[in-house]
């Protein structure tokens, strides 16, 4: 996927996650570690999103991408920003995923 396709689907993701009541505050945070692409509030949360779009659902889709070596990325990506920002505050990781569209489909704590 193309950055310019990347920035598109995280707009959509971003957009979706307000009209559902999340707060964002922060896109495409960077570290030698990894991204985060789009950080967010819910309420009391920090929510960690993942976005990712395919071109279908075959072969797992957008999900199956999010493999053990991504989530121990987004992991450590995830405690550096709480650490550097000094928070101390629950927090979850979402994916908003797009399979062959723009419809969103949203999956909440994806993993702990």
């Amino acid at each position: 996927m193309s950055k310019a396709s990347g920035d598109h689907y995280e707009a959509l993701a971003c957009r979706f996650l307000q009209q559902q009541g999340l707060t964002l505050v922060e896109r495409n945070w960077h570290c030698r570690q990894g991204e985060l692409d789009l950080v967010m509030r819910d309420g009391a949360y920090w929510v960690f999103v993942e976005v990712r779009a395919r071109q279908s659902a075959h072969f797992g889709g957008a999900a199956a991408s999010i493999g053990s070596a991504k989530q121990h990325k987004l992991h450590t990506a995830a405690n550096l920003y709480l650490s550097s920002k000094r928070i101390d505050a629950p927090c979850r990781f979402d994916a908003v995923l797009f399979d062959g569209s723009e419809q969103a489909r949203w999956l909440k704590n994806i993993f702990g």
